[in-house]
């Protein structure tokens, strides 16, 4: 009777192991860390970002643009994919380097200090963070030879964790591991495999967590409707209040609410009657939002938000082709000799892979994105009073995050199903 005791102890203690090890180590990235063998060189960040937040902001709305289909919800966040791009573009050279800066609207060397300075100098309170991680994988191949300074450059200014790793089952559970943790959990994978001829991951993982300046009361939460651009009504719990910050231009209206610290903020903004939002994104550029955000209206504003959580996930390489980033993707034409070398082979982005997810709701909002540059390896051939105003987000919409500072979208939507 004693030994079954004992024996029934034991086998308590191997499940409560095994328990634990599953909910803390599955985290556990297994491969090997390569930072240890490069430090960090001290980089001064810009006394000005205003020089460049405008074609910052350009690059979100053009990319906006090319991704919006005008019929189904859209949710990208261009300062992921960015800093996902701006790493790779390190690695590039000659047409290829001048492509990718023509799309993102800076050279390699602006994009790096401009990128660092706007991280580093990101606020972060009790009840609002906005955080960005950056890593870098890269296959164990003997035949694939990694440029030194090119790690060391997204050391320098992306604070890039690099990993060198045999690119099998467990490096692909060791990716999604390191995804899962750096967006809180909130883009569970960004991987589903990894294709044999992968030789590099240039990854970007985005985090946006922060509480109203004031949540929404269950008095102010009442069953609504939203109606979808063709017709169709859907039953939706709206949350109403008054807001202070009113926006309008020719074929819109809308509302800034920020969160708490007032450091960050959600922008609305309503197609006028008659206008798809379709219509109403083709016809923004990044000068235009630019001075929309920086010209907001003291007005009382009496707003409704429907409650909604959506996510977006797609390959951006057809997007970003038709922007003008075409020799990056091309085997023959890609030109990433500063990267590295790999045998015989010519190295190109396959893949730019984006998701995001965000929930909006009575407390605040919660939002993750993660941006991944797969590279492969292919055969070298080459004041006063006011009316008060109404904005009511009971029809499609766009909207935003932004950083109050810079008045950079780093998230941007299109709400068109509540459902979808």
């Amino acid at each position: 009777m004693k030994k079954t005791k004992m024996l029934l102890v034991a086998i308590s203690l191997l499940l409560l192991c095994s328990i634990v090890f599953n909910l803390t180590g599955c985290m556990r990235i297994k491969a090997e860390n390569l930072m240890d063998g490069i430090t960090p060189r001290q980089i001064s960040v810009k006394d000005d970002l205003s020089d460049q937040n405008v074609n910052a902001t350009d690059f979100a709305i053009r990319l906006f643009k090319a991704t919006n289909d005008g019929s189904s919800n859209t949710l990208i966040s261009p300062l992921s994919i960015m800093c996902a791009l701006a790493m790779t573009a390190n690695g590039a050279e000659g047409n290829t380097r001048a492509q990718i800066e023509a799309v993102l609207g800076m050279t390699v060397e602006e994009l790096n200090l401009y990128l660092y300075t706007y991280i580093s100098t990101l606020p972060e309170g009790e009840k609002y963070k906005l955080k960005l991680a950056n890593s870098i994988w890269f296959t164990d191949d003997q035949s694939f030879t990694v440029n030194r300074e090119f790690l060391q450059t997204n050391a320098d200014y992306y604070s890039a964790d690099i990993y060198q790793a045999p690119f099998n089952s467990r490096t692909l559970r060791d990716i999604n591991n390191w995804v899962k943790s750096e967006t809180d959990k909130m883009i569970p994978k960004i991987l589903e495999e990894i294709p044999k001829d992968a030789i590099m991951y240039l990854i970007n993982a985005l985090a946006f967590d922060a509480e109203w300046t004031k949540t929404y009361k269950s008095s102010q939460v009442h069953t609504g409707t939203f109606t979808k651009e063709n017709g169709i009504e859907q039953s939706v719990e709206m949350m109403y209040c008054e807001e202070r910050r009113y926006l309008e231009d020719d074929n819109a209206t809308g509302f800034i609410k920020y969160y708490n610290g007032y450091k960050y903020a959600f922008v609305a903004l309503l197609p006028n009657e008659g206008v798809s939002v379709d219509e109403y994104v083709k016809s923004l550029d990044g000068e235009s939002l630019s001075n929309l955000l920086s010209n907001v209206s003291s007005a009382t504003v009496k707003t409704a938000i429907p409650k909604f959580e959506t996510e977006y996930d797609a390959d951006m390489a057809n997007i970003l082709k038709s922007m003008g980033m075409t020799d990056a993707f091309d085997e023959y034409n890609a030109d990433f000799s500063s990267l590295g070398t790999y045998d015989n082979y010519n190295i190109f982005i396959n893949r730019v892979l984006h998701k995001t997810h965000i929930q909006v709701g009575e407390k605040g909002t919660k939002a993750g994105a993660v941006t991944a540059v797969e590279m492969n390896k292919a055969t070298a051939t080459a004041p006063g009073e006011e009316e008060i105003k109404k904005v009511y987000l009971d029809r499609p919409f766009v909207y935003m995050l932004i950083d109050c500072e810079n008045n950079i979208p780093f998230f941007i939507g299109t709400m068109m199903d509540v459902n979808g």
